[in-house]
């Protein structure tokens, strides 16, 4: 049976390093806590999926306003370990959230696929999810 647990300290996120790791194995614990250091004041929540005691899938999200689309909430980082896939994990995730941001009164939910990403890019497609736009980025070397 499937269980999900809206997380909002830190302690808690940190302890799905191991599912934030499926997206970046470079990540330490260090480098996660100084991420959520900075991404917490501004309303950064984690909701988790469960399968008995263990942590299968993961979303960050934000809720936040911008001029284009007014109050939306931001489904960030989507994952699902690998062993866990077709068990209905992302949808369990993705309508949760879609249900949170009605409840929040917000316009919209959105999200970042990266443009490789083809099997979630079908998936969110299945989930009444549409591209609006592109989302150019400019890296600035460390």
């Amino acid at each position: 049976m499937l269980t999900l647990l809206e997380l909002h300290s830190k302690e808690e996120m940190l302890n799905q390093l191991h599912l934030i790791q499926q997206l970046y194995p470079d990540y330490t614990v260090e480098i996660y806590a100084n991420l959520l250091q900075e991404m917490l004041p501004n309303n950064y929540k984690q909701v988790v999926v469960f399968e008995k005691d263990q942590a299968i899938g993961l979303s960050g999200f934000w809720v936040g306003t911008k001029l284009w689309c007014g109050k939306y909430l931001e489904l960030d980082n989507v994952i699902v370990h690998p062993d866990h896939r077709s068990k209905g994990v992302g949808k369990l995730l993705t309508e949760y959230l879609v249900n949170k941001a009605k409840e929040l009164d917000c316009k919209s939910v959105a999200l970042d696929a990266y443009t490789h990403n083809f099997p979630a890019h079908k998936f969110y497609y299945n989930h009444g999810f549409e591209p609006k736009g592109f989302h150019f980025v400019r890296f600035f070397e460390e």
